[in-house]
């Protein structure tokens, strides 16, 4: 099972902090901290071998590493638009997806906002992109590098409406005083564990069990309570 995880004789695990649910970069040390990588911490340590954490931006780069096997497993939200190269677990924390728009607009609903006179900013590849891409239909979608980025061009480029990370975008609106969420959510994101398909079928099944014990063990629920995370809920058990 060793191989199948660390082939280089270390785990390396893609950490997205554009996700701030996930994790985060501490601005004294640079280093990443959050529920994914306390989770890749405690494979490695039932591995038997030591961690890398290799940060990424963005869900679509992690992703891409993770596809190339550049690294050797990622937390990502499932879709299939990703699951050719990568085999997912169950998930393990359930995220709400929000739009956010500006005090004055119109907009009161979720309903209201796939509308052709609308334009929606979203970050590149990231599951919100993935899923509105596949739902939207009149209004049009404008991608960001990144989904830290999505209210920066939003309110430099004069957009109708920011999507993404409900938490993320609580910040935002903090940080812009005429800005505003929209009740409710547009979507909720299963977040899970993905290892390369060409890994195998034992790997997946190991790696899915380990999440489910997370779950079960309350590891995950203590992660979040100790990052002080909100905006995230443990996913129900998938036995």
């Amino acid at each position: 099972m060793i191989q199948s995880f660390a082939p280089t004789g270390k785990l390396r695990a893609g950490i997205n902090v554009g996700n701030p649910i996930l994790a985060k970069l501490v601005a004294a040390t640079q280093k990443p901290v959050g529920v994914s990588v306390d989770l890749a911490a405690e494979l490695a340590k039932r591995l038997g071998v030591p961690v890398e954490y290799v940060v990424f931006d963005a869900a679509g780069k992690s992703v891409e590493a993770l596809s190339t096997e550049e690294v050797d497993i990622g937390f990502f939200a499932v879709d299939p638009m990703r699951a050719d190269a990568i085999a997912f677990t169950a998930p393990y924390v359930l995220i709400e997806g929000s739009y956010l728009v500006h005090k004055n607009s119109p907009l009161q609903r979720n309903e209201e906002v796939d509308r052709t006179e609308h334009s929606i900013v979203v970050g590149k590849g990231s599951a919100y992109d993935l899923f509105l891409t596949r739902e939207i239909k009149q209004a049009k979608l404008v991608r960001s590098p990144t989904s830290p980025t999505v209210v920066d061009m939003f309110l430099a480029e004069k957009h109708d409406v920011a999507a993404g990370v409900k938490q993320q975008l609580e910040l935002d609106a903090k940080r812009f005083p005429d800005l505003r969420l929209l009740p409710g959510s547009f979507m909720v994101i299963s977040q899970a564990v993905g290892v390369p398909k060409k890994r195998g079928t034992d790997a997946e099944k190991f790696l899915r069990t380990f999440v489910e014990d997370m779950k079960a063990s309350g590891f995950v629920q203590h992660a979040l309570e100790r990052h002080k995370i909100q905006g995230a809920s443990i996913a129900p058990p998938n036995r």
